[in-house]
């Protein structure tokens, strides 16, 4: 691999900057705070962030005394990974689909926090993390909703006449590969790769590799209109449909 040899080294710099400085993100005040309710993390707990991206969650579970490795096909990112995390972390430069360096059953839970919509072979990360997933060890998965938030094919909408604000789906069942700009209006274009899915993609192919889900949730936003004349209405939207979605499974005992 070389320098920003993935779409997301690309905006390696901006991501970093987005999740270290800001304090309204989604990722602090909605993705951790579930995360970390779930994971009920215990010292010495074996925990694989699968593209992790520059180390955000990964130093939170650090904090908490787990054992951690974070795994990133962006040098980039894993580059600042290991720059602002402690030695005790072990970072790795790879595919998510490509991990055969890990151990067998080494992991008492992976996490994919909103990267698995940026990855083509969803297939090859399910089967890798069915070999190196502990026995009754847990994937949680968090995505952008499917349902929802689809690139291109989703926006808000005003019903002026019913006062209501909803959500707009142009395309749901379809597959589909989008170029995101991470930066609109500016001049040098910067661009990253997401996979849109319908949910039935997901389940299908955890069932295909052996993995029965065990718990979904929804995960509304945090964020609240203080004014304007469509505030009740924002702030009603916000809480009915979800921004995020988070699936728990594990392999099925016959096959672990």
């Amino acid at each position: 691999m070389t320098k920003s040899d993935t779409s997301w080294g690309n905006v390696a710099g901006w991501y970093d900057e987005l999740l270290e400085t800001s304090t309204d993100s989604y990722q602090k005040n909605v993705i951790l705070l579930n995360i970390i309710r779930l994971l009920k993390l215990k010292k010495g707990t074996r925990i694989l962030d699968l593209a992790c991206g520059q180390g955000f969650f990964a130093r939170e579970f650090a904090g908490l005394g787990a054992n951690v490795t974070g795994i990133d096909a962006s040098r980039d990112l894993i580059e600042i990974a290991r720059k602002r995390s402690p030695k005790s972390i072990s970072y790795h430069v790879a595919s998510a689909d490509a991990i055969g360096n890990i151990p067998e059953q080494s992991y008492d839970a992976i996490v994919i926090i909103l990267a698995l919509q940026n990855i083509k072979n969803i297939g090859g990360v399910f089967a890798q993390c069915r070999r190196v997933l502990a026995r009754s060890g847990r994937l949680i998965i968090v995505l952008n909703h499917p349902a929802f938030r689809i690139p291109k094919r989703s926006s808000w909408g005003w019903d002026d006449g019913a006062k209501t604000q909803y959500r707009r789906i142009d395309s749901y069942l379809t597959e589909a590969q989008i170029a995101i700009d991470m930066h609109p209006g500016a001049k040098k274009k910067q661009t990253t790769i997401s996979f849109h899915r319908p949910l039935q993609t997901y389940v299908n192919m955890l069932a295909k590799y052996d993995f029965a889900i065990m718990r979904m949730e929804e995960w509304i936003s945090h964020k609240q209109s203080d004014y304007g004349p469509r505030q009740i209405a924002e702030n009603r939207s916000r809480k009915e449909i979800p921004l995020f979605l988070m699936i728990e499974a594990r392999v099925l005992p016959e096959f672990s």
